[in-house]
């Protein structure tokens, strides 16, 4: 772009009417106007519901997710499952019991819940346990041992949950299976169990996946904004994935004060991950090493942004280092690229001092070529 310019030199892909058109974006100035524009819309707040952050992640990868959770559903006490594990007490009839003394413990001995869904007992035969609760297994085992046991006194609870299972994969410490238990199983509940989360997870874009179809649940607003819909309870076969920041960042380039070239070197570039989905302009230049004061243009400071499918460009003017005070208000949006111009003045010495030992070559053939003609005369 030249130095005045007000357009992108380029034609870019916009969406407008529904339809993809190619067209030069005008470059818009960062004001205080701006600021109060973009803080209108709560959207640009961290905790927006629509805010980008939320949504690039499903862009970029081409996701069909739903944002929250799936509908509530309602659930009640357990429900036994095949191969769970059943231990049933008569008491004042050990002979009915299970043998559970020192060497043998309940898991080992207690009435496995079969493939088909039944368990066998003596005296009543084949019942069917799964899909039942406890109290409703007591209650046929209790009637149908009346007939031979008077005042029957039994209980039935389950001593070993292994029918049903949820997956946590992704950015956990301790990715793997789940076992639903009587105590209803969260989100929370589910990534506490799996270690936490690493440092690299996305909070906003968790993942899950149940009966076909894959719901998006962030767990900041969660966090940070108490939005209890995004602890969305668990039940068998989900699939939970916690996937990593990596496409959460932004791109520093241009003349940026600490560069590859050392401590003191200008020049460089730097990617920069939004921590939580946030981060402002005077942040990212800080963070990048801040301008050079010996090579950039303040003046001249772009945010070139991407999009999903709305490209724009903004120019800040930090001449005045006030300006940053309104680069402090400008949230930057995942991907974006900061570009902090060189100097002109520094820009022309560079072309000199590139040029420069083609002159003093010419000028060394010519004054060659002077003295072999003197030479020759």
């Amino acid at each position: 772009m030249s130095q005045f310019s007000k357009q992108s030199s380029i034609d870019l892909p916009v969406e407008e009417n529904n339809a993809t058109i190619l067209k030069k974006l005008n470059i818009q100035t960062i004001t205080a106007q701006t600021i109060i524009d973009l803080e209108k819309n709560v959207n640009n707040r961290s905790l927006g519901s629509d805010n980008v952050a939320n949504h690039y992640f499903d862009y970029r990868i081409g996701s069909k997710a739903v944002k929250g959770g799936p509908e509530p559903e309602n659930r009640g006490q357990y429900l036994v499952g095949p191969r769970d594990i059943l231990v049933i007490t008569v008491w004042e009839h050990p002979e009915l019991t299970i043998p559970a003394g020192e060497f043998r413990s309940a898991d080992s001995a207690g009435n496995v819940v079969g493939e088909d869904g039944t368990i066998f007992y003596p005296y009543v035969g084949i019942v069917k346990a799964a899909g039942r609760t406890v109290e409703d297994i007591r209650g046929e085992l209790t009637n149908k041992l009346s007939k031979y046991i008077e005042q029957v006194q039994l209980d039935v609870r389950v001593t070993s949950y292994r029918s049903q299972r949820v997956y946590v994969v992704g950015e956990v410490k301790q990715p793997g299976i789940l076992l639903v238990k009587d105590i209803p199983l969260t989100v929370l509940e589910a990534i506490n169990g799996a270690g936490g989360l690493n440092t690299e997870a996305d909070l906003r874009n968790i993942s899950l996946t149940r009966d076909g179809k894959v719901y998006s649940i962030n767990l900041l607003a969660l966090y940070e904004g108490g939005d209890i819909s995004q602890n969305v309870m668990l039940k068998h076969g989900d699939v939970l994935n916690v996937p990593d920041n990596s496409l959460n960042k932004i791109f520093v380039l241009g003349d940026i004060a600490t560069g590859g070239g050392g401590a003191n070197a200008p020049g460089g570039a730097r990617s920069i991950v939004m921590n939580k989905g946030r981060i402002t302009l005077t942040e990212a230049i800080s963070d990048a090493g801040g301008v050079s004061q010996s090579t950039s243009d303040a003046a001249r400071i772009f945010v070139f942004r991407s999009g999903i499918k709305k490209p724009e460009i903004y120019h800040l003017n930090a001449k005045s280092p006030d300006a940053f005070l309104l680069a402090d208000r400008f949230p930057l949006q995942p991907r974006d690229v900061i570009y902090i111009d060189r100097a002109e003045g520094i820009r022309w010495n560079q072309v000199i001092a590139e040029i420069q030992p083609t002159l003093l070559m010419l000028n060394l053939f010519n004054t060659a070529a002077r003295v072999t003609t003197t030479v020759g005369q």
